[in-house]
């Protein structure tokens, strides 16, 4: 039976999406940071789930079938990340692959943008760190802007061009919230959000997210993860508390290069909180040697 105090990693991503190092090198990395349950997120894409799936149980670790989806809530992009659903789920499929064949345009408008901010070449160059070019992103422009000498590092690609108000940026429509949650509940998951504080909604606006994102079936909220400062795991763990939502965890790696936190090396989860992983005991696909 899962633990409150198990070393659970569930947000990170792979070369399937806009990670840096394929399933199997994260795998590896996982069980070098004492990971015993492990979840990769792609964006929007389910693709690396048979592969992760079989290098953590090589690495004996127990795994949970994941996604990052992404949302859209009163003009900002949300993530509502998945774990332990059927991959095989029809609508689920059908949901990710409509947003995945969105993000072709809008990169090819970024590309444009940029080329009128004096940045040829941008969605051409932003291709070649793309693994999966259903899956091109502000990500992989960044890694292109940093690397032709243009930016020190990806924080000043975002902002000098890939946030509102600057050059290069281009809004997107994804998912409702609602729309979202439902997908990943009926394929039997939980749908837990990811990194709230980076959202920066305020008050009034960040309750009233929370407030329809358990209305219409979330159960989980990422509490202790690699976007959050201490004070504010300490705020969301209180959010959960608040809102009965079950508490997360997960490093939100991408790459060794760019990602503050290695796997498997977050903080516990503050104390009186319900971890996401007793939701989904039944779903965790036991490594062999763990196998009951």
């Amino acid at each position: 039976m899962p633990t409150p105090y198990l070393n659970a990693d569930l947000h990170c991503h792979s070369t399937f999406s806009d990670g840096t190092l394929a399933p199997a090198e994260l795998a590896a990395r996982a069980r070098q940071g004492g990971v015993d349950l492990w979840s990769l997120t792609d964006h929007d894409e389910l693709a690396g789930q048979t592969a992760a799936c079989q290098a953590a149980h090589a690495q004996g670790l127990d795994y949970l079938t994941g996604v990052e989806i992404s949302a859209s809530y009163a003009g900002h992009t949300i993530h509502i990340v998945g774990l332990g659903f059927d991959c095989a789920d029809g609508p689920l499929q059908q949901g990710l692959h409509a947003l995945r064949h969105s993000r072709g345009p809008r990169a090819q408008e970024m590309g444009h943008q940029l080329a009128l901010a004096g940045i040829p070449d941008a969605y051409a160059g932003a291709l070649r760190y793309v693994g999966n070019p259903d899956l091109i992103s502000r990500t992989h422009f960044a890694r292109f802007l940093v690397d032709a000498g243009i930016c020190a590092d990806v924080t000043e690609v975002f902002q000098r061009f890939l946030t509102e108000g600057k050059p290069g940026f281009v809004p997107q429509r994804w998912a409702g919230v609602a729309e979202a949650v439902q997908w990943i509940t009926a394929a039997r998951g939980v749908a837990v959000m990811a990194h709230p504080a980076r959202y920066a909604l305020g008050g009034t606006l960040e309750h009233a997210l929370l407030d329809e994102f358990k209305t219409c079936g979330g159960q989980g909220i990422e509490v202790t993860c690699g976007g959050h400062s201490a004070a504010e795991a300490l705020r969301y763990a209180e959010c959960a508390r608040e809102w009965g939502l079950h508490a997360s965890r997960g490093s939100d790696f991408h790459s060794p290069a760019e990602s503050r936190i290695a796997l498997g090396t977050l903080p516990a989860l503050p104390r009186r909180l319900n971890p996401v992983w007793e939701l989904l005991a039944d779903r965790i696909q036991p490594a062999p040697h763990r196998a009951h």
